[in-house]
């Protein structure tokens, strides 16, 4: 089976077509930038070939993939020769509310209620559909399924996914905790417990999936119990340019005082702080830790917050689920800033994790244990592939049809 995957954001989508044997295998990816705007790009890089770029006027996501399918059967630099090739397409979808569970097929009871989480995720969900309606166009019969960041946490209890505000609020309008990162959390879990020989129903994970969006999730027995990201990306963690947890009130008196309207106070908690606006230099790690070795206190400061963060989360939600065996690191920020993982690991000796130093020094984007033999709690490097869990996911939902 071909499965064409998307990934569609507001100005932009990533994709690519693995085909699914008994080893997933890339074909092609690629990314097409500046939909919506003059000049649009697309870099498609196919494997064992070129890579193609080409620049052009890109008005809508519908545009965007039909470029994206003249590439893929292109005679000089396409991968299939007939979009016939095309078994399924997979779909990145932010936001599935309460209504998804689990990975959907997509029927026109899914495009509703994509549609309905849209207002939940303004930012996403509505690009994410119209990826769905324009392959629909483009390939017509083509089966879809959509993958959902929140549905793996959709098994937190009660007690995890209320707020403390008056209840109505979430019955009228279902404000809760939903999470994401759902797929890469799920991805890796599994993933580590396979490398490690164990069965995931009896282990308890704690997994930390950082980059420049970052979420920790607990996960027991395999399933999220609980997760750091709540009703929008922003709760939790300090990330790039998000503020993670913040007091209310004091986002109140920031707002006040700066006669800030809605759009303005957004702007600030999403696109102006985490360790960008604490550091006043960049968002990214690597520009902070240059920065920092420089004597830069501010971008010292940044890097002491994240990582002091990400350790009382891991903390947290240890004793949350009364115990750990796993503390697992992905992202890019996970699997390649060895600085990081040893700020944030290196102190829980007090469960029982004897870190590695030297194991941990230098590692970079490869599936390794960090802890020392012997260790009684297992801490563990997982780099993430979400297009491989949407295809794999594609495959499953249209497996279980036949």
């Amino acid at each position: 089976m071909n499965v064409l995957v998307f990934n569609c954001g507001s100005s932009s989508l990533k994709y690519q077509l693995l085909n699914m044997g008994e080893e997933a295998t890339l074909l092609a990816k690629g990314l097409v930038e500046r939909i919506g705007l003059k000049e649009g790009v697309l870099t498609h890089k196919p494997e064992e070939k070129d890579k193609f770029e080409l620049v052009q006027d890109i008005p809508n996501h519908s545009v965007g993939i039909d470029l994206v399918l003249k590439a893929l059967v292109n005679p000089e630099y396409g991968v299939i020769s007939d979009l016939k090739e095309i078994n399924a397409a997979g779909h990145r979808v932010a936001h599935g509310g309460e209504f998804f569970k689990d990975s959907a097929l997509i029927d026109e009871k899914a495009k509703e209620n994509i549609a309905a989480c849209c207002e939940l995720a303004p930012l996403h969900n509505p690009a994410n559909l119209e990826g769905i309606l324009s392959m629909e166009k483009l390939l017509p019969g083509l089966p879809q399924v959509a993958v959902f960041d929140t549905s793996f946490h959709q098994t937190l209890p009660a007690e995890a996914f209320m707020y403390g505000l008056p209840y109505e609020c979430y019955d009228k309008y279902r404000v809760r905790k939903y999470g994401f990162h759902g797929t890469s959390h799920k991805y890796v879990a599994n993933k580590a417990c396979e490398f490690l020989g164990w069965n995931i129903s009896d282990k308890k994970i704690v997994s930390c999936h950082l980059g420049n969006g970052a979420s920790v999730c607990a996960i027991d027995g395999g399933k999220s119990v609980e997760t750091s990201m709540g009703f929008t990306p922003n709760e939790g963690l300090l990330m790039g340019t998000r503020t993670g947890n913040l007091d209310l009130g004091a986002l109140l008196y920031i707002a006040e005082k700066k006669n800030l309207s809605i759009d303005e106070t957004n702007k600030l908690i999403n696109k102006q702080s985490g360790l960008a606006g604490i550091s006043g230099i960049s968002s990214d790690m690597r520009d902070l830790e240059i920065a920092a070795e420089g004597g830069n206190e501010r971008a010292q400061l940044a890097l002491d917050m994240f990582a002091y963060r990400v350790k009382r989360f891991v903390g947290s939600y240890s004793a949350s689920m009364g115990g750990v065996d796993l503390v697992l690191f992905t992202g890019g920020i996970g699997e390649n800033d060895s600085v990081s993982r040893e700020k944030i690991i290196k102190d829980f000796g007090y469960l029982g994790l004897d870190f590695d130093a030297e194991k941990n020094n230098g590692l970079r984007g490869k599936d390794a244990l960090i802890s020392k033999e012997g260790s009684k709690v297992t801490a563990m490097v997982v780099t993430t592939n979400e297009e491989l869990v949407i295809a794999s996911d594609t495959q499953r939902i249209l497996s279980g049809l036949n």
